[in-house]
């Protein structure tokens, strides 16, 4: 199963076409974003699969030069224990 890149939102779906995981980053403007909301559906949990959504808009971010605002809370948490990725929140 591989990440499916939307445009504010990065998802993960099962065979069934079952939403597994996703973090959703609606635009505030062309240069910002917010990251809102981060799911994982209980059979993954304990995986590593929200840091590995994180890792995947991080690296999103980075590429198309943009900011986040870190309204979900594992959002907060995650961005909070890796500061090399600082630059990319307000």
């Amino acid at each position: 199963m591989e990440f499916q890149y939307n445009d504010h939102q990065i998802a993960l779906y099962n065979n069934e076409n079952e939403l597994l995981a996703e973090v959703v980053f609606p635009a505030v403007n062309e240069d910002t974003v917010e990251i809102t909301r981060t799911f994982v559906d209980d059979r993954l949990r304990g995986q590593g699969m929200a840091g590995k959504l994180m890792q995947a808009v991080a690296d999103q971010l980075r590429a198309q030069n943009k900011k986040a605002v870190l309204i979900c809370p594992y959002a907060q948490t995650w961005f909070g224990k890796h500061p090399e990725y600082q630059d990319l929140y307000e």
